[in-house]
């Protein structure tokens, strides 16, 4: 059952967010704790809406100041005000015209047994944001994705809302490419990463190159804005891009999965997808060169006939929940 958050003014923080907190696990709507700024990120509303999920509303620096939201399914027996429990983590982040409810909303996420142990973040990413922080014509600035998720939100879930230090990250398409990229980018952060339908080469070649565009432009602003021009600003690109940040990847278990983009056994009738095409050659692309650097823990599951949709991507998070839950410590 959804509920409205309640936003109370700081003083009555001051007096009542102790007492809320204590009510965390059965409560229908909360008031945050003022005391939950870290590097510059602030939660100022928590509401519960559904059995064992939690938003919180999260002010950022990073962002501007702005405030967007994180779901959390939380672990049986959850509770932000006992300090000493600390729990595994998974990342799960969505895609691009998704948003921070994609992966309740759209999959069987949140009936998943084996998640009942584990703390599931589930950040807003932008409804295009490409898990960056953008270039702005070299001035940088809002938004800083990256560093919201990596700083701001790792340091104030880890102080204030029970999350533990071992984490591994999953995501699709464009979240797909946010996986592997923190995982190279952040070296320790995670321990196991995922990708289903990723963006995983930008740069394979100009059909990869002008998609991708496609999508910045799908800001109603300049694409160049994100990781600047791709033969100017290469190097951005390059950094941005998991191909070129394998060797960051053969250090941790990898998982690889996409479809070839014609008709396959979950969708309708004649369904094609160019995009599922493009991402299929350049997952096959990066899971080359990882095996060309000595990767030994890459998992594939190239399935041949499957398009870019949610069907598949629930059906890969199961497959390679054993793979993340390993590297969580998890008994699944």
């Amino acid at each position: 059952m959804t509920a409205a958050s309640i936003r109370w003014t700081r003083p009555l923080l001051l007096v009542l967010s102790a007492l809320l907190l204590t009510l965390v696990p059965n409560s229908t709507a909360m008031a945050a704790n003022p005391a939950t700024a870290s590097r510059g990120a602030e939660v100022v509303a928590v509401t519960r809406v559904a059995d064992r999920q939690v938003d919180l509303s999260v002010r950022s620096s990073a962002l501007g100041g702005r405030t967007v939201n994180v779901r959390l399914l939380t672990p049986d027996g959850w509770n932000p005000k006992d300090r000493r429990h600390h729990w595994p983590t998974l990342w799960l982040l969505h895609g691009c015209c998704g948003d921070y409810t994609s992966w309740t909303n759209l999959t069987d996420v949140a009936r998943v047994d084996s998640l009942r142990d584990v703390l599931v973040v589930m950040p807003e990413a932008g409804w295009n944001g490409w898990y960056s922080d953008w270039w702005n014509d070299g001035q940088g600035g809002d938004p800083a994705w990256e560093t919201f998720h990596t700083q701001e939100l790792r340091g104030l879930l880890e102080r204030d809302w029970g999350a533990g230090a071992r984490r591994v990250v999953a995501g699709l398409s464009m979240g797909g490419q946010g996986a592997l990229m923190y995982a190279a980018r952040h070296p320790g952060m995670f321990k196991a990463a995922a990708a289903y339908s990723g963006s995983v080469h930008p740069l394979l070649n100009d059909e990869s190159v002008d998609r991708i565009m496609g999508f910045f432009a799908g800001q109603g602003d300049d694409p160049r804005k994100v990781w600047g021009d791709p033969v100017a600003q290469r190097d951005i690109w390059a950094a941005h891009d998991p191909y070129h940040l394998a060797k960051g990847l053969t250090r941790i278990p990898v998982y690889l999965s996409c479809g070839d983009g014609t008709t396959g056994p979950l969708d309708p009738p004649g369904t094609t997808s160019a995009l599922e095409a493009d991402f299929n050659r350049q997952n096959q692309a990066l899971a080359g060169e990882l095996d060309r650097l000595g990767a030994r823990r890459l998992t594939t599951h190239f399935y041949g006939p499957g398009t870019h949709g949610w069907a598949y991507w629930q059906r890969e998070l199961h497959s390679s929940l054993p793979m993340l839950l390993r590297g969580l410590g998890v008994d699944h």
